[in-house]
């Protein structure tokens, strides 16, 4: 059996391999060299810097490099007929759609990975995260990520002391419910607003704070007639945006409309469900009915995970079927089609069952058990399950290196085989999604199950710890990102919270002890409930102007900043002038002579 893994072959004893292509197993050589020659002169343009960036960051350039390669005036890909090419179109994805390319992926640095668990989640004990050792091997958006999993816990502990007794002491007076209501809202603004700030500091101590988007480069997925750019005078492919719009509002929009009216049909079904458990515990009333009760709601608990996770892959497709041109564009529309639809599934039968049905009792059973099952299935599904495929894929790969008789480094390859058979990380949006959820089922019924804070606390403990093991045993190592801010999942939050708002007002609105102060007047409830909910909203949008998105002393660095640049700015303008200057004598006296 014969082994051949080119980036062994190479007599560099210092060389360091960063990415690995992996090939399908019946390339043709001339494709081989025509996909070397096109990396190759693309890496002539640019210049080493090893000592300068990081290993993440290396990987980094490289993938915006492989993705950028795109075509001129190639029609095909050399030994592959079959596979079309057109000026403009990424080489990267045509070549992955053609399997020619099976995947690319970076790899792990196991001396730096090692150092890493080690202060990050190899020893149980509760301590700070090494944010910016994540952020050193993972990229900015990880470490975000992580840094705010971490700050969301630690700001779910006083809603979980506060709620505590509310749970053990069964209070059910309105005037307590409405301290508790009051406080979330207090919380749920300041957290957000206070995030804000050190997200700032972490940020600008990265130096990504000052990210510019506007002129972004096209994603590699985009595609269109190749052309330029009228304002970075750049070729790069141009699709008109009206036919983006028509695929927007003609295809998706209806495909998102319909996959909400089938999330409320199997809503309903679950509402049977409840119906006929509860009509058979009345009548029977023995220890295996009252089990059978929590049943439907954790039958569908199950069906919303698996609802959500299937709509996930159809709104991916949609998404980059509406071929957007920026990167920022395709994950907002992504996270919009996802969010409105998991708000849906997974909150729609809780307010039924609040403002329809008013049931309390039941209220309160199905939000506990929809949040303890999902985070029950989340653990499994995304850690626990991925890391025992993994264990059991390393000890295979062990065995066939051993038994392998070929000159080349065994541990390299060793490891190279091992990191292609991972899982591929897919980015933040499902833990961010995670995260959203879990802030819903906290902040929106709070008063009905002030538990819940509790719940998603010891979750959260243990998710940090799972999170940090997937990232570093289960998936492959991502490339990372810099990035300034958790993105439009701030927005989503802030969205969430004002929501809250409104549903907490109005279930304490309905409490029978509300209630009773206004035994005749409805109106005279409901105009009181409004007005105390502009209040709340008034008061939460005072605090978030209030508190500012940056601390004093960034704020100031930041307009240093600023004013050096134009400093520096006006100071070669000036260069520039002056030496025009200069060259005038000579041109005149010249003309002189003439």
């Amino acid at each position: 059996m014969k082994v051949t893994l080119s980036a062994l072959d190479t007599h560099e004893s210092s060389f360091t391999p960063l990415v690995v292509i992996e090939l399908a197993q019946d390339v043709k050589e001339e494709t081989k060299e025509w996909l070397k020659n096109r990396i190759i002169a693309k890496k002539k343009d640019g210049d080493n810097n090893d000592d300068f960036l990081t290993m993440a960051e290396c990987q980094f350039i490289i993938k915006h490099e492989l993705e950028n390669l795109r075509a001129k005036d190639e029609k095909m890909i050399p030994g592959y007929p079959q596979a079309k090419l057109y000026p403009g179109k990424s080489l990267l994805r045509r070549l992955l759609t053609s399997g020619i390319v099976i995947q690319v992926f970076p790899l792990h640095d196991n001396e730096a990975l090692k150092k890493l668990e080690d202060t990050w989640y190899t020893r149980l004990t509760l301590k700070y995260q090494p944010i910016d050792n994540i952020r050193g091997y993972f990229g900015e958006t990880i470490a975000l990520y992580f840094g705010f999993l971490e700050y969301f816990t630690f700001a779910l502990i006083p809603m979980a002391v506060i709620g505590l007794p509310y749970y053990l002491f069964v209070w059910e007076d309105y005037d307590k419910y409405v301290i508790f209501a009051s406080f979330n809202l207090i919380w749920s603004t300041v957290i957000l607003e206070v995030w804000k700030r050190g997200c700032a500091n972490m940020t600008y101590r990265w130096g990504t704070l000052v990210m510019k988007r506007q002129f972004e480069e096209p994603r590699p997925g985009f595609h269109g007639v190749l052309g330029v750019n009228s304002i970075t005078g750049r070729e790069e492919p141009l699709y008109p945006s009206y036919k983006r719009q028509l695929r927007i509002y003609l295809v998706s929009l209806p495909f998102v409309c319909f996959c909400l009216y089938f999330s409320l049909y199997v809503m309903m079904i679950y509402f049977d469900m409840e119906i006929w458990a509860l009509g058979l515990h009345e009548n029977s009333e023995s220890e295996w009915t009252s089990v059978l009760l929590y049943v439907p709601s954790i039958i569908y608990a199950i069906v919303i995970e698996i609802m959500n996770r299937l709509y996930r892959y159809a709104a991916e497709f949609l998404t980059s079927w509406e071929n957007h041109r920026l990167e920022s564009a395709y994950q907002n529309h992504l996270i919009l089609k996802v969010l409105v639809f998991n708000f849906l599934n997974c909150f729609a039968s809780l307010f039924y069952i609040a403002f329809v049905l008013k049931d309390m009792k039941l209220l309160r059973q199905s939000l506990a058990t929809l949040l303890i099952t999902s985070q029950i299935l989340n653990q499994i599904v995304e850690s626990l399950l991925p890391y025992w495929l993994q264990k059991k894929h390393g000890v295979q790969v062990k065995r066939k290196v051993q038994a392998l008789k070929a000159d080349i480094d065994a541990t390299l390859y060793e490891q190279v085989i091992l990191e292609k058979e991972m899982g591929t990380y897919m980015g933040t949006f499902d833990d961010y999604l995670e995260l959203f959820l879990q802030f819903g089922y906290v902040s929106l019924f709070s008063c009905v199950y002030p538990l819940a804070a509790a719940f998603a606390v010891l979750n959260n403990f243990t998710e940090v710890n799972s999170d940090a093991l997937k990232m570093c045993r289960v998936f492959k190592r991502p490339f990372s990102e810099p990035s300034a801010s958790i993105g439009v999942w701030q927005l989503a939050f802030e969205t969430m919270s004002v929501i809250s708002v409104v549903t907490n007002c109005a279930l304490i609105g309905m409490s029978p002890q509300v209630n009773a102060v206004f035994p005749e007047s409805k109106t005279d409830l409901i105009l009181i409930v409004v007005a105390v909910e502009h209040a709340l909203l008034a008061l939460k949008f005072i605090l978030a102007f209030a508190i500012p998105d940056k601390p004093q002393h960034i704020q100031v660095k930041l307009a240093r900043l600023e004013f050096e640049s134009l400093e520096a700015l006006k100071q070669q303008q000036m260069k520039l002038t002056a030496e025009d200057l200069k060259e005038e004598p000579r041109v005149s006296g010249k003309e002189q002579e003439l």
